[in-house]
């Protein structure tokens, strides 16, 4: 049947075959049959027949092979069910053979077996356990002393996966606290609820708490901020459970505990999806991404992928990271078409071929120069990859009649103080005014700082602790907005499904977060204190950096969209005869001195007011800008019929 013979099987065989002996014997003299039964039959072979019947269905259910030292409600439950059928085949087998028992006497044999086969499992469950615990009791003893946060289902959970001795879950579960009063004085596991959030202080010093696991996934992102805020404030290691929206709690018993991540810190109510509005779109049509290898760019081409489109391309200058997201993705969908382009978005040429060798029907347009500091050095190459770059793709996706053109802005759009900035913002003026007149839907989608993403703050962080320190803050007070990845590429194809053309979509992205306690917070979550383990210091504001980030202009205000959290801008875009004059000023003066650059740049983008480049004062710019007016003006009053681009021309009648 299967069963392998070891020293557990051997002692549960004999054990079934004396309780079956013994089962029939107490319900034969418990209901005063006793005497004739064993007077007047075989009583020996008789109930032998009930052991033998017994070892059989016990083996062909699998009983010997079970692993009852982790034994549960599941196989109590098997073996009610496989006496009642041992009990049932031997007494037909009985009657068969004409030596019939009284019924009452196998209802009580059925019982007394089930109480003595079930008895020696479970003896023998807790006499393993015992061994395994008397083992390990070194180790439990260095064993973090826990303060498990929630006493709930993932709690109680928790609690049992510690005093189990699951290694998985290391740590000694002390007390418990949860903020439903209802809780207060209860037990989980003998393990006492001991009061409420605002306690956890309190109580780490009083029970010389080592380890908090935060185990509540029902909170609310506010909830689990200000918990992490005060678990923050400790010196013990902080952990919590991954993601488990989509993990089934029978499941729940494999999963392991992690760091808590600054993300969990900075997490709020995630955008979901609207399935309908968003499929509706993207199904079974052909997506080009461009900057589809960067942290932007590859998330979206995730989720993307995940929907269900007919085909995906990956349009990156760099081949290395586009080559390793499409192995990604043709592992995770085979079914899926994947195809790597590998191009500059400035070569009109070669988006030309791009577009007519797949005439995509959606393009998300992540591809830009986005680091502030690099580009106030190179403002001539982020005009021409920002501004031009996203006039070819634009084109191209006309020209191509492409249905819908998702551009990613950024809030530095927002009255720029950096080159970066205000190229984003000259890039949402070629959107909304491609949208006046192309029957391809434009839109442009705004949020703040993606954390993880390349060269964010994040990662920068991270690696100075790694080092050692310093960490370097530029300013104490500045501060940013901030979101993840996932849920900054779900706000640009949500805002995809829900554009009629122009709008300038933004998140509502909560409050600020300040740089400063963002780096100590991360210092912290690594097990350090800030200012005596890791030094901060403040290096002062970089070129084109601003003290804090907005979502508005000035002549901006927002209307709530459908979706929670997702708002349109209420700003009317420029006329199409502005922007063509801007492009035509931008393109004259790219062969200028990067001052000379930034002036006529300051021109053309109004809410952009220049700072210091790293190597001259504000001054030298704001000259700049005076001695280039005159050059410029004829270009921003002009209202041309064709846009002359670095490479190439295009017919506007």
């Amino acid at each position: 049947m299967g069963t392998r013979l070891n020293g557990r099987t051997v002692f549960l065989v004999f054990s079934d075959v004396v309780s079956a002996y013994a089962a029939l014997i107490i319900a034969t003299v418990g209901t005063s049959q006793g005497d004739e039964i064993f007077a007047t039959t075989d009583w020996v072979f008789l109930f032998g027949i009930v052991a033998l019947v017994n070892l059989c269905v016990f083996s062909m259910l699998r009983m010997y092979n079970n692993l009852w030292e982790y034994a549960s409600l599941n196989e109590a439950l098997q073996v009610v069910a496989a006496t009642l059928i041992s009990v049932s085949v031997s007494a037909s087998v009985h009657y068969i053979a004409g030596q019939r028992l009284p019924i009452r006497v196998y209802l009580l044999a059925w019982f007394v077996l089930l109480v003595l086969t079930g008895g020696s499992r479970f003896i023998f469950r807790y006499w393993r356990h015992g061994k395994r615990m008397i083992k390990q009791r070194p180790r439990l003893n260095s064993r973090r002393r826990t303060l498990v946060v929630g006493a709930g289902e993932t709690g109680s959970l928790i609690i049992n996966r510690m005093i189990t001795g699951d290694y998985s879950v290391q740590g000694i579960p002390i007390a418990c606290v949860d903020d439903d009063e209802a809780k207060l004085g209860m037990h989980i596991h003998n393990v006492r609820v001991v009061g409420s959030t605002d306690m956890i202080l309190d109580l780490v010093k009083k029970l010389d708490i080592e380890q908090i696991v935060v185990a509540i996934p029902s909170a609310t992102p506010e909830q689990r901020r200000r918990i992490y805020d005060i678990c923050m404030k400790t010196d013990c290691r902080l952990l919590t459970l991954p993601n488990i929206r989509n993990i089934r709690m029978e499941d729940m018993g494999g999963v392991q505990l992690r760091e808590v991540q600054l993300t969990d810190l900075l997490s709020r109510d995630e955008v979901v999806l609207d399935t309908l509005v968003v499929s509706g779109y993207l199904a079974h049509r052909t997506v080009l991404i461009t900057g589809g290898g960067g942290s932007i760019g590859s998330e979206l081409a995730r989720q993307v992928a995940a929907i269900g489109v007919r085909e995906l391309v990956i349009f990156d200058s760099y081949e290395n990271s586009a080559h390793d997201l499409s192995q990604e993705l043709s592992e995770h969908y085979p079914g899926l078409t994947v195809s790597v382009e590998i191009g500059s978005i400035r070569d009109t040429e070669r988006l030309t071929r791009l577009f007519s060798k797949y005439q995509p029907d959606v393009v998300f347009h992540a591809a830009a120069h986005k680091h502030v500091p690099l580009m106030e050095n190179n403002p001539r190459e982020a005009i021409m990859n920002n501004v031009f770059g996203t006039l070819n793709v634009a084109e191209a996706a006309i020209n191509f009649d492409a249905k819908r053109f998702i551009y990613i802005s950024t809030d530095k759009a927002v009255n720029p103080t950096s080159v970066m900035g205000a190229t984003k913002r000259m890039g949402e003026m070629i959107i909304q005014r491609f949208a006046e007149f192309s029957s391809t839907c434009f839109t442009a989608v705004r949020f703040g700082n993606v954390i993880g993403s390349n060269g964010s703050v994040l990662p920068t962080f991270q690696r100075q602790i790694a080092g050692g320190g310093p960490v370097t803050v530029t300013h104490p007070d500045i501060s940013r907005y901030f979101m993840t990845i996932p849920e900054a590429s779900r706000l640009v194809i949500q805002a995809g499904g829900m554009a009629k053309g122009g709008e300038i979509f933004i998140l509502d992205m909560g409050e600020p977060v300040k740089i400063d306690d963002l780096a100590r917070k991360l210092i912290r979550l690594s097990g350090m204190t800030p200012d005596d383990d890791i030094k901060i210091v403040y290096t002062g504001l970089r070129p084109g950096e601003k003290l804090y980030e907005e979502l508005l202009m000035d002549t901006e205000t927002t209307l709530q969209t459908s979706v929670s959290g997702i708002m349109v801008s209420t700003a009317r875009p420029e006329s199409s005869e502005a922007v063509i004059s801007r492009l035509r000023a931008l393109e004259d003066c790219l062969d200028k001195n990067n001052d000379e650059i930034i002036a006529c740049l300051a021109q053309q983008v109004p809410t952009y007011t220049p700072t210091a480049n790293g190597r001259e004062k504000a001054g030298a710019v704001s000259a700049a800008a005076a001695a280039t007016a005159a050059d410029v003006a004829a270009a921003t009053t002009a209202t041309p019929t064709t846009i002359t681009t670095p490479t190439g021309s295009t017919n506007r009648g």
